[in-house]
């Protein structure tokens, strides 16, 4: 059984798009999308400061859980965004 890793751009999560790129064989989810996708935020990215802020551990540890990558958005441009690796 061939058990390649099919490149799908776009996930749904609740009517809501997250962009997903493969790295090193893993998933990897864009943060902004998830948060927003989880919380309805309008301001996700207003979301995820404040709860960084909120939160030293969160703050501190938050470059070892979350990477930059770049990630294809519409016209097929790349750029680079905070990632989530899946587990």
């Amino acid at each position: 059984m061939n058990q390649e890793i099919t490149a799908t751009k776009i996930a749904i999560f609740r009517k809501q798009e997250i962009r997903k790129t493969i790295h090193n064989k893993e998933w990897w989810l864009v943060i902004v999308d998830v948060v927003a996708a989880l919380t309805d935020s309008v301001q996700p990215d207003g979301y995820i400061k404040d709860m960084r802020r909120r939160d030293p551990e969160l703050s501190k540890g938050w470059v070892q859980i979350v990477h930059t990558l770049a990630v294809e958005i519409a016209g097929d441009k790349q750029r680079m965004k905070n990632l989530i690796g899946t587990i």
